[in-house]
C-alpha cells in the first residue's frame, strides 16, 4: 500500500483488508495506553472537503495529530479556487506541491478517480457522492470483527437507503472478500440498492434477500446497520416525504432483536435510530466513530510508508 491511493473497495483483496485491521488494532492499542506515535512527524496532510462532514473529517485530521503530522483544509468549494471555475485537477497538483497525502470528499461520483489521476502524492477518498466510502466500509469492518470475532454465518441486515448510500455499496463490496456471510437488504422500493451490488454478490456467491418490511429480519440478524434516508440526494422534496420516517428503531422494535445483535449506523441520524436506544448495550454506532480514528491513522501510516 506505501504510495498508493485509495479510491475504491475494488482495489484491495483479503489480505489487503486484514493488513489494514491488524494495523488499526495496533493503533487502537497504542493511543488507549498513551504512547506516543509519533510516525508521521514532519509530514502534512492536505484535507479537503467540498462536501458536509463531521466524522470522517475530524477523524482523518485526528488521526494525522495522533500520528504527529499536521493539516492543511478546506471546507466547501467558496473558500477554494474551485469556485473561480478552477478545474479539480488543477486544484489537486497545486494541493500536492504544499502536502505529502490528500484526503477529499466531494458530492460528485467520480471525482476520487479524477483526483487520484492528477495527484503524484497518495490520495484517499473520503467519499464521492453516491458512489464509494472506502474507508468507512473498512472502520464498519474493523468494528464488525472487533464486536463478534469471526464474521462467517453472520447476518448482516443493511437498512434504509441503499440506492444512495455510499457506506453501503463500499461495504458490500468489502464484504464480498469473505465468506461466509449473508446479507438481509431492507428498503424502500424507491431505495433499493443498485444492480450493480446485486451482480456483485450474485458473482460471489453471497446469500442475500430483499425486502421493504424490517419484521422480517430483525429477529434473525447478528448485526443491524442502520442508514438515513439521504435527503439531500433527492431532486423532489415530494420524493424524500414520500419515503421520510419508513424505518424507525426502537425500543419497542428491538424487543425482537437478538441479545447479542449489535446496531451500527454511519451517522449523522435524523430520526431512524431514537435517541432511547443510545442506552442499549447492543448500539456501537458512537464506538464506530472512535474506530474511524484508529482505522484512518493506519491508512495514513501505511500510505506514507510508517507502519
Amino acid at each position: 500500500m506505501i504510495g498508493k491511493d485509495i479510491v475504491s473497495l475494488e482495489q484491495f483483496d483479503k489480505a489487503d483488508i486484514d493488513k489494514v485491521l491488524e494495523v488499526a488494532a495496533k493503533m487502537e492499542k497504542a493511543v488507549r495506553s498513551g504512547e506516543n506515535v509519533n510516525l508521521l512527524h514532519r509530514n502534512i496532510m492536505a484535507s479537503l472537503f467540498f462536501e458536509p462532514s463531521t466524522r470522517t473529517r475530524f477523524s482523518f485530521e485526528a488521526a494525522m495529530e495522533r500520528l504527529g503530522g499536521s493539516v492543511l483544509s478546506t471546507t466547501g468549494f467558496t473558500f477554494s479556487s474551485i469556485s473561480k471555475g478552477e478545474t479539480l485537477p488543477d486544484t489537486i497538483k497545486t494541493i500536492e506541491r504544499y502536502a505529502d497525502v490528500i484526503v477529499m470528499r466531494h458530492p460528485e461520483v467520480g471525482s476520487a478517480k479524477i483526483a487520484a489521476d492528477s495527484a503524484k502524492i497518495p490520495f484517499l477518498n473520503a467519499g464521492d457522492g453516491v458512489g464509494e466510502h472506502p474507508t468507512q466500509a473498512l472502520l464498519d469492518f474493523y468494528t464488525i470483527k472487533k464486536e463478534k470475532g469471526n464474521t462467517h454465518g453472520l447476518k448482516i441486515a443493511m437498512v434504509g437507503d441503499l440506492k444512495n448510500g455510499r457506506t453501503i455499496h463500499s461495504l458490500v463490496k468489502l464484504m464480498t472478500a469473505y465468506d461466509g456471510m449473508e446479507f438481509c437488504l431492507v428498503s424502500p422500493k424507491e431505495l433499493k440498492i443498485p444492480a450493480e451490488y446485486v451482480e456483485l454478490m450474485k458473482k460471489n456467491n453471497v446469500k442475500f434477500v430483499e425486502t421493504d418490511n424490517l419484521d422480517d429480519v430483525i429477529a434473525e440478524c447478528d448485526v443491524f446497520y442502520m442508514t438515513r434516508i439521504q435527503k439531500e440526494r433527492f431532486a423532489k422534496e415530494a420524493d424524500y416525504k414520500k419515503v421520510k420516517g419508513c424505518f424507525v428503531l426502537d425500543n419497542e422494535i428491538l424487543k425482537k432483536a437478538k441479545k447479542d445483535m449489535i446496531i451500527m449506523h454511519p451517522l449523522p441520524r435524523v430520526d431512524e435510530i431514537a435517541v432511547e436506544v443510545d442506552a442499549d448495550p447492543r448500539a456501537k454506532y458512537f464506538d464506530q466513530v472512535e474506530n474511524g480514528l484508529y482505522v484512518r491513522m493506519a491508512l495514513l501510516a501505511l500510505v506514507l510508508k510508517k507502519a
